[in-house]
């Protein structure tokens, strides 16, 4: 795909979030502030969605895993042992021309800033020296700032896991292999975001680490890999656009044993995804060091004391919501006429039917305004009766509302209204019963 029919499809779909209500610049009226953005009603409702789904599959169905909601703000320590505050780097250079600055390893992926059209590689200005940069934040905690109270914004969850695995075992009685899950903000100061929501400045980790026997490392790490794929195939993604990357030896983190990323063709690429790590008891072994503090486990059946190994399921909030938005979009011509499909799965589709009296009169709006009230009970609904239906269907296609029930004619006669598959356009009539049921299939079967 060309750089032109990248720059077009990623501006449609910004458009669309825009004009829907799914993604806003954040403080827009102010100019805005660069790689930061807010979800609006349609897109606060997706990613709650998203969220939830993530954790009935991690925790609420589960009895292995134990759920944890970590400060963002920690003892400044933890990022000296993890390694971040010497190590959390990425490559830098300076254009002399443009006065942009870009990430050394990605410059293929950058735009000069004097010509958009070309990366820093082809426009002919001269760049720097690499050096390199740390992507985390400081801050101050308390009233002075000085260096004496200086803590970081988390870069990522997972040490908020590390630090609290005696807390959680303790407390949930939980034995060995058991696993301790985590969504919450992390904040990377990136060189060069890019791609909408992507690569930004602050975003949302779903999160997952599982604590393992040290010689079943291996089983694990595999049982994990087929479980996160299966996750995105339950949530609808074309599985035709992902793929497997294994992180080679040069690829491979300084704590990683194994790594593998779950990776999708957005228009601009292949990009990770997903990763899934064996970080062995990197992690442990360093925090046990640093704080003098036992953090081995004790196995009854074994009669041993171990550190368990580590296998990590890390997920961007953002990235897969953006991910959600790539692979649902489509577009039609009907009648002569370009349409915009949001081909959301029911399962995360921020609203799940819309209820479209077909006219203003004849007591449709009144059972209509029945149905909306009885289905808001239990799903996220939305009521329209103004203009035509077929211009209220294209605005809910394009919202990504999976199904469409108009109050005509027969409903006053029979109690039955027709319900619209946004994707196949069939209809079916039928009661608010089996309204309810069908909804309840669709949203949580």
């Amino acid at each position: 795909m060309s750089a032109k029919q990248v720059e077009t499809l990623m501006d449609r779909i910004v458009s669309l979030c825009k004009r829907r209500g799914y993604v806003f610049p954040s403080s827009e009226i102010y100019g805005g502030l660069s790689s930061c953005w807010d979800y609006g009603p349609l897109g606060a409702e997706l990613k709650r969605n998203l969220k939830t789904f993530w954790w009935n599959a991690m925790t609420s169905r589960r009895d292995d895993v134990e759920g944890v909601d970590a400060a963002i703000l920690m003892h400044p320590q933890v990022w000296h042992t993890s390694g971040h505050v010497t190590e959390f780097n990425d490559p830098m250079v300076d254009c002399k021309t443009c006065k942009g600055r870009f990430r050394a390893d990605k410059l293929e992926e950058c735009r000069c800033l004097n010509k958009p059209s070309k990366t820093p590689l082809e426009c002919g200005g001269e760049l720097t020296e690499v050096r390199q940069f740390n992507l985390m934040f400081k801050t101050h905690m308390g009233p002075v700032a000085d260096d004496s109270n200086e803590v970081f914004l988390r870069p990522e969850t997972a040490q908020g896991i590390y630090v609290n695995f005696l807390n959680v075992k303790n407390s949930s009685r939980q034995k060995i292999p058991f696993g301790i899950a985590q969504i919450g903000k992390a904040f990377r100061n990136e060189i060069t975001p890019s791609n909408f929501i992507f690569r930004t400045r602050e975003f949302e980790q779903m999160e997952m680490q599982y604590f393992v026997y040290p010689d079943e490392d291996e089983k694990w790490f595999e049982y994990w890999r087929q479980e996160r794929w299966e996750w995105y195939k339950a949530l609808g993604i074309n599985m035709e656009k992902l793929r497997w990357h294994e992180h080679g030896k040069d690829e491979l983190a300084h704590y990683a044993k194994a790594a593998y990323d779950i990776e999708y063709e957005y228009p601009f690429g292949w990009q990770e995804l997903e990763g899934v790590h064996n970080r062995t008891d990197f992690d442990l072994t360093r925090h046990m060091d640093a704080v003098k503090k036992d953090l081995r486990y004790f196995d009854e059946a074994r009669k041993e004391k171990f550190l368990p190994y580590i296998i990590e399921t890390s997920a961007g909030c953002d990235r897969t919501l953006l991910t959600l938005l790539v692979d649902a979009y489509d577009e039609m011509e009907i009648k002569g006429e370009k349409r915009v499909f949001l081909r959301l799965s029911p399962k995360v589709a921020p609203i799940k039917a819309a209820v479209l009296p077909l006219v203003k009169k004849d007591g449709m709006p009144e059972f209509a305004e029945k149905v909306f009230a009885d289905l808001k009970k239990r799903f996220k609904v939305f009521y329209d009766v103004a203009g035509a239906v077929g211009r209220r269907y294209a605005r809910m296609d394009e919202a990504g509302c999976p199904y469409c029930v108009t109050v005509d004619g027969q409903t006053l006669e029979d109690n039955t209204m027709t319900v619209r598959d946004r994707d196949t356009m069939e209809q079916t009539r039928m009661t608010t019963a089996e309204l309810m049921a069908f909804l309840d299939e669709k949203v949580n079967g």
